[in-house]
């Protein structure tokens, strides 16, 4: 398997590193869409958080990565094996799976595996895409090109966290949690406001614009394809600081305070900048109670939700015709105009 880029080494882009780090953190944060330039780092950024994250553990033999310690979301079938006392835990990656945009139905959600159903005369369900990204990452690159009928399906697994198939005579049923991570460029469409609300997090990158960062790019990414393993090897303790990072987050997050101050700054600040349903309110005090527990904090206070903020809230905008800023500077006015300059 190819190394992937290491996420520390990555140069800039630190809206869309500290989305990452946050969805990594509180899975129930709801995605990141990255939206921006080709070529700055997108895939990249995805594919190293993922090396990062230690492995999980996954009952052995289980073709959907079920949690072997959380008996409440396993399929059917090691639900039976575990009442038999034969479900074995094993460690494997995390994994991440791209989702093609030409992608069948079939492929995304599983079908009939024709070949057993040939040679065995046995109905056998083959696993498709979402089965392999539980516990992950689904990638969509140009996700604002994905068909319509595909979207239907995403926006049902995401609300239900399963997905059900009923084909030639087949009925399966098997937990599909993910976290959703989609890119594009916006000068090649937009995305449909089901889709899009469904990100809990959203991200703006662009090429930078100043000769020392461009400079430190090409350098760092020349280095790597010349020797992928010494690249590695150089930021190897830094990977170990941020995985520890990571991992005494993901622990101390359920004890993260959420004060009623800070609930009640979140809800007069998507008041005030109109946002429609409770959803912004609830991905605000998600995503900055995650970064609380990123940084070692006890409770959740104003600094962090004025970085998550517009992360959280600037794809939930509504049009105004008299206004012609973007989202972005919105969110920065109501920020100011909420907390202070």
């Amino acid at each position: 398997m190819p190394l992937a880029f290491p996420f520390p080494a990555i140069v800039g882009q630190d809206e869309m590193k500290l989305a990452l780090l946050i969805a990594a953190v509180d899975q129930s944060v709801g995605g990141v869409l990255v939206f921006g330039d080709r070529g700055t780092g997108k895939s990249t950024a995805v594919r190293a958080l993922a090396s990062l994250l230690p492995k999980m553990r996954v009952a052995a033999g289980c073709q959907y990565n079920c949690d072997p310690d959380v008996l409440a979301a396993i399929c059917a079938d090691c639900v039976q094996r575990d009442s038999k006392g034969e479900v074995k835990a094993r460690q494997v990656p995390v994994p991440v799976v791209d989702l093609p945009l030409g992608a069948t139905e079939d492929r995304v959600v599983g079908a009939l595996d024709l070949e057993r159903a040939l040679s065995e005369g046995v109905k056998s369900f083959e696993p498709g895409l979402l089965a392999r990204a539980h516990r992950g990452f689904l990638y969509i690159d140009e996700v604002n090109l994905l068909e319509d009928h595909l979207v239907d399906l995403l926006l049902d697994v995401a609300a239900s966290g399963e997905n059900v198939v009923e084909r030639e005579g087949l009925s399966v049923t098997h937990p599909a949690r993910f976290v959703l991570v989609g890119s594009g460029n916006p000068e090649e469409g937009e995305l449909r406001p089901q889709l899009l609300d469904r990100f809990g997090l959203s991200v703006e990158v662009t090429t930078p614009d100043d000769l020392k960062t461009r400079i430190e790019v090409v350098r760092r990414r020349d280095a790597f394809e010349r020797d992928p393993e010494a690249f590695h090897a150089a930021w190897k303790r830094r990977e170990g600081q941020l995985r520890r990072k990571i991992v005494a987050a993901r622990k101390r997050l359920a004890e993260t305070a959420l004060p009623d101050s800070a609930l009640e700054r979140a809800a007069e600040l998507c008041i005030l900048l109109g946002t429609d349903g409770l959803r912004g309110e609830l991905t605000l005090t998600r995503a900055a109670r995650a970064l609380a527990a990123l940084e070692g904090d006890e409770s959740v206070g104003d600094p962090h939700l004025l970085r998550v903020a517009p992360l959280a809230l600037r794809h939930r905008l509504r049009r105004d015709p008299l206004d012609e800023a973007g989202s972005s500077v919105r969110v920065e006015r109501a920020i100011a105009e909420l907390f202070g300059p």
